[in-house]
């Protein structure tokens, strides 16, 4: 085991953040949901991040108060998704021991971890137990502590807007971490941040598209730091179009944007095109003449203006067309020929093999690696699974909560928005079942329900819960 520096000053920062108090520490764990490339702990071949290890603090801080406790405990009934996921955990922890050894040597896979097995040319080894194994249950083990910590404290309104500051506070530690790898890449000082480049991970931070650089962040590749700032973009920009807090999360919009287009990745330009759409859509479904309503509005007339006069300034100004359709071509239309594409695609396939030869059970969690999320699920997990998850995300987006058009309405919507925006990102290019902490931060903001807390208030407000006081009167008056 080693223990690194970044793991010294997410303890040191731990410790801080308890006795300033719960608002300090939530907003501290969901900032350093940005060291996507950073490991506190070394365990063998197993990365520890700091924001693994600072769950351990946003616990303490959180559960040892009985309400809260119980509100937890309640997030875990089966008609809510906490219950769904802990389904798919259970599962996912079962078959990670089981199928590798039920199925062995019955079909091959691109291993995630470590295998006994000597791989092919090709890279594929028979099915077997393999390292990940053990360490993708343990993440996904703390997607479920995270999911249902995160809605818990979500479940009062104090809690929900602590959240919709610490994800603010998030997209702008994520384009300051872009901004960063930029300046230290032009000045040739990249060792300043190999303190959260520490990870056991194949790092491309020296790539280039044509004249262009990748830019990785906080992050292994290019691909993870579009992935991640498309959630930041999806939960600033609907906070924008909702009225709420505009100086700060429309330019926090703008920026996030910026950076998925110039990062390189193929996954980011795919994906930005999705999240924008699913802005405009919102803002279509929301416009109208309340003042709330004004950047809703703003959008739907000026968004197609904005972009035919784009398009025409690119079109009139030479040279600018031919080079915006170099980039789409390299990155999306001629991805599938490059050396890449083509490993990628035969990931796919031997997954979706996989799939069909553990006779949709699934060859077990963390144990192949694939280059598309749906494929991953299956292939790992099989439709037990599959099923399990579909229902956390129907029980995530389907069940309505609370009025429309309040705070909490809004800042939920705003999570949805960012979960589709992170998911969009894992069809594209997921490798794995675990989908980051941070997804499981937006899906536990978005099943929040404070309105709850203020329910019983309202109805003895109301006459519908008999007041004790008056009770006793009552009895008394009978006797």
């Amino acid at each position: 085991m080693s223990f690194e520096p970044i793991g010294a000053i997410t303890i040191v920062v731990g410790l801080f953040c308890l006795l300033f108090g719960t608002r300090s520490t939530v907003v501290a764990f969901v900032v350093f949901c940005t060291l996507g490339s950073a490991a506190a702990l070394l365990l063998g071949g197993a990365n520890i991040q700091p924001a693994h290890l600072f769950l351990v603090f946003l616990a303490i801080s959180t559960l040892f108060w009985r309400k809260t406790s119980i509100a937890m405990l309640e997030a875990l009934k089966i008609t809510e998704p906490g219950f769904w996921l802990l389904c798919l955990v259970l599962y996912g922890v079962l078959s990670s021991y089981v199928m590798p050894r039920l199925f062995a040597d019955a079909t091959y896979i691109i291993p995630l971890g470590t295998s006994e097995h000597l791989s092919t040319t090709d890279g594929a080894v028979p099915l077997g137990p393999v390292s990940s194994n053990l360490t993708q249950p343990i993440y996904l083990i703390g997607d479920l502590v995270c999911f249902l910590m995160i809605t818990t404290i979500g479940s009062t309104r104090r809690g929900l807007e602590t959240l919709a500051t610490a994800l603010i506070a998030y997209a702008a530690t994520n384009i300051a971490f872009g901004i960063l790898d930029l300046v230290t890449s032009a000045t040739g000082t990249q060792e300043a941040l190999q303190f959260i480049r520490n990870a056991q991970y194949t790092f491309h931070d020296e790539e280039t598209v044509g004249t262009m650089r990748r830019i990785i962040g906080s992050w292994p590749e290019a691909s993870a730091f579009a992935s991640m700032t498309l959630g930041a973009l999806g939960f600033t920009g609907m906070l924008w179009l909702c009225g709420r807090k505009p100086l700060i999360t429309g330019p926090l919009a703008l920026l996030s944007l910026l950076f998925v287009v110039i990062s390189t990745s193929s996954t980011g330009l795919v994906g930005s095109v999705v999240v924008l759409g699913l802005l405009y859509v919102t803002a279509l479904l929301r416009c109208s003449m309340r003042p709330q309503d004004r950047f809703s509005a703003a959008t739907v007339v000026l968004g197609p203006l904005l972009l035919c006069l784009i398009v025409l300034l690119a079109l009139v100004t030479e040279g600018v067309a031919e080079r915006i359709y170099e980039y789409v071509d390299t990155l999306i239309l001629s991805k599938a020929q490059t050396e890449s594409g083509v490993q990628r695609s035969y990931w796919n396939a031997l997954a979706l093999r996989n799939f069909f030869d553990s006779w949709g059970l699934g060859v077990g969690l963390g144990t192949n690696r694939t280059s598309s999320f749906p494929l991953a699920v299956l292939s790992n997990v099989g439709v037990p699974g599959a099923i399990f998850y579909l229902l956390f995300i129907a029980t995530v987006f389907g069940v309505r909560r609370g009025e429309s058009r309040s705070f909490p309405s809004d800042v939920r919507a705003a999570s949805r928005i960012a979960c589709l925006s992170l998911l969009t990102g894992s069809i594209v290019a997921g490798p794995t079942v675990d989908q980051s902490l941070l997804f499981y931060v937006f899906a536990g903001v978005a099943s929040a329900w404070p309105e709850r807390e203020r329910r019983p208030a309202a109805q003895a407000a109301a006459g519908l819960i008999p007041d004790p006081l008056a009770l006793a009167s009552m009895r008394s008056a009978l006797r």
